[in-house]
């Protein structure tokens, strides 16, 4: 099986890859003076351009860690397969919009996300988790708030375009949980005010004033090889659905290298002794709970000093060694692409008003004719990447530790 990526989920955000100097127009500090004076501004209607020396402000609501989303279909024949898009509202119809739910929107509500100098754009987010009412709406255009994790099996992770929209997303739901978990200080207990276009935040109190900067949470995420007999651990846990297979992982601990990581969490999850560990790649991984927001995946190979299993039963359900040769059948004939489509149709279903509040999750991965004995999480995930690399091709065996070498094979021709 191959897929072809430039970058993982969440990865390869288009409207962040270079933050402009302080007196650009579309920088932080820049573009919320300008927020602050369209806010100062009294729109009588909906639809008040900016001023002419301004950048065009977008905004993206967000309800307890969804984005808002359209949907549409640009084809004319039965078969065409729906693609999802943010609701991106401007700056003058999201004031509008809250105001009609009794809202006032101030500068401090809005995190600057990032912007694209060739469209003279910037770009914000606002939780509105607390205005149930607000569903903006735009012409025959719909909306409604989608969990980020279906809209990141919904994506055709063949188009860039749709790709960073999903990267635009995971960043702006790590920021906003960020915020509503960093209210207080943490040091003397006052409130925070948000700082750098809700970059980072301080503390109120004059004599503590901490800064206090968004949160990352490394997790290591290793496949462990069997060299002697071409074989991988996998682990299942019980929160899985059936059948699912996946690598093992677990959070870095204070002090700990990421080498260290990788040993300490296979020895402790399934009783494997590890030796040599090779970095593979890393990825954002945003659709965490909302007390993690935002979990940096870091992907290895491991390979394994011993063999026999002892699996803790409190981390995994089971953990079984598995041949390239039965990885390799499972990867052939899990049909991602039909999973990914019938998301993306289930999405226009949600816009449309159909089918809210229905689960999606058990519909990620579909087989087709006799049922496999197993399957791994789909081309959005970094397991899954880990683990066709080693299944489809060799992978290095002579690295020493975590980034001495990667494996010949880069992301975008996995």
């Amino acid at each position: 099986m191959s897929i072809n990526l430039n970058a993982h989920a969440f990865a390869g955000n288009p409207i962040r890859s270079k933050t402009p100097k302080a007196q650009d127009p579309l920088s932080p500090s820049s573009a919320f003076q300008s927020l602050k004076t369209h806010l100062l501004q009294n729109p009588e209607t909906t639809s008040l351009p900016p001023p002419p020396e301004s950048p065009l402000f977008k905004v993206l609501p967000f309800r307890k860690g969804r984005p808002l989303a359209s949907s549409s279909i640009t084809g004319n024949n039965d078969d065409d397969v729906p693609s999802w898009h943010l609701g991106w509202i401007s700056l003058p119809d999201c004031k509008y919009f809250l105001g009609k739910c009794g809202v006032d929107l101030t500068e401090a509500s809005l995190v600057y996300l990032g912007s694209k100098v060739e469209d003279d754009v910037v770009y914000w987010a606002v939780d509105v988790s607390g205005e149930s009412r607000l569903v903006p709406e735009s012409g025959d255009k719909q909306f409604c708030f989608v969990e980020l994790r279906t809209l990141m099996v919904a994506t055709d992770w063949s188009d860039s375009i749709a790709m960073g929209e999903l990267a635009i997303a995971g960043h702006a739901r790590a920021l906003l949980e960020w915020h509503n978990l960093s209210r207080f200080c943490g040091h003397c207990g006052e409130k925070t005010i948000p700082k750098e276009a809700g970059r980072r935040k301080q503390c109120s109190n004059e004599s503590c004033k901490k800064r206090i900067y968004p949160r990352v949470d490394p997790v290591v995420i290793m496949l462990v090889i069997d060299r002697e007999n071409d074989r991988a651990l996998l682990g299942r846990q019980s929160r899985f659905v059936p059948r699912m297979w996946s690598c093992l992982a677990g959070f870095i601990e204070p002090g700990e290298s990421l080498e260290e990581a990788v040993r300490r969490e296979t020895y402790e999850e399934a009783g494997i002794e590890v030796g040599e560990v090779v970095y593979h790649s890393s990825q954002p991984w945003p659709v965490g709970p909302s007390s993690i927001p935002c979990q940096l995946m870091v992907g290895f190979f491991a390979y394994a000093k011993s063999l026999e299993i002892n699996v803790d039963k409190e981390e995994l359900e089971d953990a079984q060694w598995h041949s390239r040769e039965v990885v390799r059948k499972a990867l052939a004939v899990a049909e991602y692409k039909k999973a990914q489509k019938t998301t993306a149709a289930k999405v226009d279903q949600m816009c449309k008003g159909v089918e809210k509040g229905r689960s999606l999750s058990a519909d990620f991965n579909v087989e087709s004719g006799e049922l496999t004995p197993m399957f791994f999480p789909g081309p959005f995930a970094i397991a899954h990447h880990l683990i066709s690399t080693w299944a489809n091709q060799d992978v290095p065996t002579d690295g020493v530790e975590a980034g001495s070498k990667q494996p010949s094979s880069s992301i975008s021709n996995l």
